[in-house]
């Protein structure tokens, strides 16, 4: 009687995590459409590809901070409220992207990533309160899994669509228009916990009180160091300097580095839910972390001294199922804090995550990034990159080491031993 409860209990929160998974879907193809309409948003904007670029970057300013806003709101309000505010301020921003001028340009990529910072962090919220503890880690899994599909199909699909004729103004409105009937569906639909929210945590305790509890926590930066780490090799390298990286340094035609760069995402989209569904099996998470990391160092070595193993879209596939391993610590960070601040839980681990990537996007293209095309050795320029993010990798799973096991499996056993 109690499971058949719990069970009406947790099922509108699984219904509102389906529909939080579009939204996520949704932004990540907003976050990475654009790359694929560089010229045609210069045209709507009356600026150079250049100044476009400087315009998309303001993305990443505000959905670092908004993360922590997000947090909070969803700690102290619940879901109902603050997803979909966030989903209306992405939908805003996508329509500001049909205005012409820089002014909405930058507005709207300022909003957009503002108000995603809401999709991941609410998703997961929902998914903590929707899923049982042995079943968590594959569904913050899956949802990574949809977020990387919107990013793959949101160029894979927009590219040829706007590069067809399709009027890229009018594909801003869509987006905003898919953005705000989404929004509604989520406030309909997902349960008002906002009173059971608002207990744990008095007035007197400040706004600021769920934060000072994570990141007094120790394992909170641990988590954040390694999914940073695991992340790095793929959103910096392979979305970014890849392609380039293999024409000039390897000598391939863009669209057999486009090509092999694309799997990386794919990979993601396997091994995100498969890894997190691993994790959950054995009821532990660090085992499931440590073969990730190994599998991104054995893959990034065969890269660099054994190509002909394997092909290299093959190889690339196969790194980005190893690093799906980068979502494990976003569980471990909920487990390894009181449920009462899982929202600013996930927010922190935004912050700290996109955190290392602002440090160590800087010094690859210092160290390598600033040298491609005019190294005198491509092979070994080649290698320097390699190495890097072989290093970081190597780094996060020694990191792991200080991580405690926050799985079902050792709480049973710790449960047994007395």
């Amino acid at each position: 009687m109690d499971v058949t409860k719990s069970h009406r209990s947790t099922k509108p929160y699984i219904i509102a995590w389906v529909f939080s998974l579009i939204f996520y879907f949704l932004e990540y193809a907003v976050r990475s459409g654009p790359a694929v309409m560089i010229s045609e948003l210069a045209g709507v904007f009356g600026v150079s590809n250049v100044e476009v670029g400087t315009i998309l970057g303001t993305y990443y300013y505000t959905y670092s901070l908004a993360g922590l806003v997000a947090g909070i709101a969803l700690d102290r309000t619940g879901a109902k409220y603050a997803l979909p505010t966030g989903v209306a301020i992405v939908a805003l921003g996508c329509l500001l992207f049909a205005v012409p001028g820089t002014v909405a340009g930058n507005s709207g990529r300022l909003l957009q990533g503002a108000g995603s910072a809401f999709a991941f962090t609410g998703s997961v919220y929902l998914a903590s309160r929707g899923f049982q503890a042995r079943s968590l880690a594959t569904a913050i899994g899956a949802t990574q899994c949809l977020g990387m599909l919107g990013g793959a199909l949101g160029q894979s699909l927009a590219g040829p669509l706007i590069h067809g004729g399709f009027a890229v103004r009018t594909y801003w409105l869509v987006m905003g228009l898919a953005n705000l009937a989404t929004g509604l569906a989520l406030y309909f639909i997902t349960p008002n916990d906002a009173p059971t929210q608002a207990q744990p945590a008095a007035p007197s305790t400040g706004l600021l009180q769920p934060y000072k509890i994570v990141f007094s926590n120790s394992q909170s930066y641990l988590c954040g160091l390694i999914a940073g780490l695991l992340f790095a090799p793929t959103t910096i390298f392979a979305m970014n300097w890849g392609v380039a990286s293999l024409q000039q340094d390897q000598k391939m035609s863009f669209e057999a580095a486009a090509w092999a760069c694309s799997m990386v995402p794919l990979g993601w989209v396997v091994g995100c839910p498969l890894l997190g569904w691993a994790a959950d099996r054995l009821g532990r998470r660090k085992p499931v972390l440590f073969a990730g990391a190994a599998g991104m160092i054995l893959m990034g070595l065969q890269e660099l001294y054994l190509p002909n193993v394997m092909p290299l879209y093959v190889s690339l596939f196969l790194f980005g199922v190893a690093s799906g391993a980068a979502m494990i610590p976003y569980s471990i960070i909920k487990e390894a804090n009181p449920d009462h601040v899982k929202g600013s839980a996930t927010g922190a681990m935004n912050f700290l995550t996109f955190g290392v990537t602002a440090v160590l996007g800087p010094l690859f293209a210092r160290l390598y990034g600033q040298t491609l095309g005019s190294a005198t050795d491509p092979v070994a320029h080649f290698h320097t990159g390699g190495f890097f993010w072989v290093g970081t990798t190597s780094l996060a799973l020694l990191a792991g080491l200080l991580l405690r096991e926050t799985g079902t499996g050792r709480k049973e056993a710790l449960a047994g031993s007395h």
